[in-house]
């Protein structure tokens, strides 16, 4: 009864966690501009991640290999939002601003002057 629970559990974390992946792709292809794909790249990478890493500690039951798993899971929480960070900030001393809003006319796709 225990490893039925183990195993689905185990597929519900890999199931979220690849969901995440493909909602990150999503978002890097329809996202405008570098700051907003980044978050996108950057979120679903740290917590996508970590779904897909517990749910492989929850298929393997061996002490070494849960270890292994969550050192890679620790040096994951670190260093992805370290370097989006990094990336982010080399960007704007770079000049790359971020889209922030477009102007008025262009909302609702009609123009104003009619």
């Amino acid at each position: 009864m225990m490893d039925i629970i183990m195993n689905i559990s185990s597929a519900v974390f890999l199931l979220i966690g690849s969901f995440l992946c493909v909602s990150g792709g999503v978002g890097i292809l329809r996202f405008p501009d570098l700051f907003t794909r980044m978050h996108a790249a950057g979120v679903t990478d740290t917590l996508a991640s970590a779904m897909i890493l517990t749910g492989l500690m929850l298929q393997n039951p061996d002490g070494l290999v849960i270890l292994k798993l969550i050192i890679i899971l620790l040096m994951t929480l670190f260093i992805s939002p370290t370097a989006s960070h990094a990336l982010a900030r080399a960007a704007m001393i770079n000049g790359l601003k971020p889209m922030l809003d477009k102007p008025a006319d262009h909302e609702g796709g009609m123009s104003s002057k009619t």
